[in-house]
This record gives C-alpha cells, structure tokens and sequence, in this order.
C-alpha cells in the first residue's frame, strides 16, 4: 500500500509540473518588435548577426518576444540606424557604432580605432576588462543600451583603382572610409567618403571614389569590387578587430520581463561567436577566388604603415586632450591594449608566425 501511495503522489507531482510549465510560459507577454540593421541581405554573414540573434530571441521566450528585421534602407537609412533607436522609431538596431563618429569620436571604441585590439581582444576588453561598463556610461546619454553583436576580424586595406606605394600616392585619393580612420587619412592628403555597404560598388563603378575598403573577401567578392578595381590591399589597420552591436532603447530595455532581458544577453553572445566563426571559415576560399580573377594582392607599405601610425597617435592624442568622454575610455584602452600586445608576444605570435612561414 505504502509503495501504490508513493507512486500516485509522484505521478500526480509530474503531471502538475508538466501542466505549470506551459501555464508559466503563458503568463508571460507577447512581444512584437522591429530591428533596423545598417547592412544589405546579401551579405549574409554581418546581415545574418540579426538573423541569428532574432532567432534565438524567439526560440528562448518560446516564440513570445519576437523581432522583425529590416535591411538598410527598408525603414531608415543605413547609417540612420542609431537615430532610429533613439527616436523610438525601431525599438532596436544592428550596427557598427563607428558610423556614428561624427557625433562623438567616442563612439569608435564600441567598434573599432586605428591600430587597435584584435577580435579576441576587443570581445576580452568588453566582456572583462571593463569596457562595457565604460561603453553603458557613454551610451546612457543617447538612451541607448548596447550589446555585443559580432565582429569581422581583422579587415582588408580595401579597394584601389592604381597602386599606393608611398604616402605621396594617397593625395588627393577619394576613398570611401569610415570614422577614426578618414581622420587619420586625411592628414595623409586622402579624401575620405562615408559611404553605406550597398552604396559603394556604385560609386566605385562611376569614378565618384577611387578606392574603397569594407570588409574582406567573403562580402568584397559578393559586392563584386575586384570588377573596377583590382588592387587589393592589406592590413585594414583601423579595423584589427571591429565589433558590431546591438542597440536598444534603454526604456525599452527595462520595460522587458527579467527572462527576456537574459534571452536578449544570451543571443547576443551567440550572434557575436557565429559571425567570428562565419568570417574566418569563408574568408579563404573567397580570397582564392579573388586571386584566380586576377585580384593584385598587397600589403601597404612600411613607409605607408608608419605615417598611419603616427597620424593616429596624434589624432586620438588631441581628441583625449578636447573630449572628457573620450579619454575617459581612451586612457585604460590604451593600457589594455599594452598588456595584451605584450602577452600576445609571448606565445601567440610567435606561434602565428612559425605557422605561417613554414606554410
């Protein structure tokens, strides 16, 4: 009699918890929102961070909060996408908070600066070396919550109608560039362009820019930039590690059920890993390709390198010197970056660069 009793009270348990689970789920509320992203569909690799993340959104709140995405373009301009976020035209956006330059030089360390922090440790240096907590403080004032949302790796120099082999050659070039780095270049005598994703093959084609950078191989081969201009450069040195990102109204943000806010953080990692992942398996195949079509492949020179380097020195060095917000973060930015290039030299590097001689 004792055991029937024990396996009816635990059956009736079981059930009880069966018939919770879904009543609990049921509780919470529907949630139906948009996303502008600042990039074209048909690159599915920095466009797919959205997917991704909207995705797992979903799939964590068993469909109850659900995000719509809309390419550059559909809703607002690409290069509107935080204004969106701000107005509450969008109650979200995806984007690469450098875009964003020309309202705070700030914003560039949510993404990228000249020389700065590989892929690895630009997510080391948000995730635990305290810039988030110094990149929150900063978008606080834009009504912005931000949040890791992929990174390319470190990018290609771009696109170049002739060859640049000295600093002399960058004068008077038109280039389509973006943030720190088109400050920096103009120093140089380079002509920079902020220019959208889609729009750059056009301007390219026609002669309104000699020269653009974007990504690397996977998306430059997709937006077809090897057809009107055949030199192809490395290293992209203002772009060693760009991180993307997520925004959301801050407003919108605390109005979430506890649960959706930890589905929104828990996505966004996996959206920032995938695309990582995406870049370096599709990158050298692409680049192959590339280079059967004809693509010129070369690195800048040292000469080319180290006028850069000193221009961006100089140009984050006076901007610490005028911007409270920007040296705020600039100072242990800079620190960071010391300590991981130091440790990076170690054994990472080396290691790198045996490998790669003894291709």
């Amino acid at each position: 009699m004792e055991r029937r009793s024990f396996i009816k009270k635990a059956s009736v348990g079981a059930a009880a918890g069966a018939i919770a689970a879904p009543a609990l789920a049921q509780s919470q509320p529907t949630i139906n929102w948009r996303l502008a992203s600042s990039f074209p569909k048909s690159l599915d690799t920095i466009f797919g961070a959205a997917d991704t993340f909207t995705q797992r959104v979903s799939q964590l709140t068993n469909g109850k909060f659900n995000i719509r995405v809309f390419a550059g373009g559909e809703i607002v301009p690409a290069l509107q996408v935080m204004d969106a976020v701000q107005a509450g035209t969008v109650e979200m956006g995806h984007t690469a908070s450098y875009y964003y330059f020309g309202k705070d030089p700030t914003f560039a360390f949510d993404c990228a600066v000249p020389f700065g922090l590989n892929s690895r440790q630009q997510t080391a240096w948000f995730d635990q070396g305290g810039g988030k907590a110094l990149l929150r403080e900063f978008f606080k004032d834009y009504g912005i919550v931000n949040f890791m949302g992929g990174n390319t790796g470190c990018q290609m120099g771009g696109w170049f109608r002739k060859e640049v082999k000295t600093v002399q050659d960058l004068n008077g070039l038109k280039m389509r560039i973006g943030g720190f780095a088109g400050k920096v270049m103009q120093r140089l005598g380079l002509v920079p362009q902020q220019i959208a994703g889609g729009d750059i093959y056009p301007s390219l084609e026609k002669g309104t820019i000699d020269a653009a950078e974007w990504v690397g191989p996977y998306d430059d081969e997709k937006l077809g930039f090897f057809k009107v201009a055949p030199h192809y450069y490395a290293p992209g040195w203002w772009e060693a590690g760009p991180q993307l990102s997520f925004y959301m109204g801050i407003k919108e943000w605390e109005k979430l059920p506890k649960d959706y806010q930890a589905a929104v953080e828990a996505a966004s990692y996996e959206a920032h890993v995938v695309m990582q992942a995406e870049y370096d398996a599709r990158n050298p195949a692409a680049l192959a390709r590339l280079l059967k079509n004809g693509v010129k492949l070369h690195n800048f020179s040292k000469e080319i390198m180290d006028a850069c380097n000193k221009a961006a020195n100089e140009v984050m060095d006076e901007e610490a010197a005028k911007n409270a917000k920007f040296k705020k973060i600039y100072e242990p930015w800079k620190r960071f970056r010391q300590d991981q290039n130091q440790w990076a030299s170690v054994a990472e590097a080396p290691l790198q660069n045996y490998m790669i001689t003894r291709r």
